[in-house]
């Protein structure tokens, strides 16, 4: 049984008959607490899911993470700089009408959201590891081409072939 304090808490409420059949899970509140009863395996994945609604995330987005094996984090921007200014740091992380988000998420393959201090990320694990690099160097004022040169090049490959065919022969030429 896991206890969480949520501030999204309407959100949650609308949709927790889709979350308790999607996560396998019973869910009970009590003021501002949401209690998670289930198998353990299945509680954590529903902790991890309310988490990402806590952020902002849509309902769909979230539930890649049970069924795509998607992973979920969270950078906090205090812990990656000394200013002040948090308002400008997340408006680099944003970018004009949101295109420096839409980038990041096209050349990370990644679902970004923004809270407060928070930077919320989904993903498959091999791209989120460029995603959080990415976002930390927004953080700490690295210019955003030099940030996009990065991630294309070291974008992830995908791996077409898993060694489960077999090799093609080759013809010998016989004239």
């Amino acid at each position: 049984m896991k206890k969480l304090i949520i501030e999204k808490f309407p959100r949650i409420l609308k949709n927790k008959k889709r979350l308790e059949e999607k996560l396998e899970v019973k869910i009970s509140t009590r003021g501002k607490e949401i209690i998670i009863d289930g198998e353990p395996e299945n509680e954590y994945i529903a902790e991890t899911v309310i988490e990402a609604l806590n952020i902002g995330f849509p309902l769909e987005i979230t539930f890649l993470i049970k069924e795509e094996d998607y992973i979920f984090e969270v950078i906090n921007i205090k812990e990656y700089t000394k200013k002040k200014d948090f308002t400008r740091i997340r408006s680099r992380i944003i970018g004009t009408k949101g295109k420096t988000l839409k980038t990041l998420t096209g050349l990370t393959k990644c679902h970004f959201e923004l809270k407060d201090n928070l930077v919320g990320i989904i993903g498959q694990p091999e791209n989120i590891k460029n995603a959080q690099e990415a976002i930390i160097a927004f953080i700490r004022g690295s210019k955003h081409s030099n940030v996009y040169f990065y991630l294309e090049k070291h974008q992830i490959k995908s791996i077409i072939d898993l060694g489960l065919k077999e090799p093609k022969k080759k013809r010998s030429k016989t004239f």
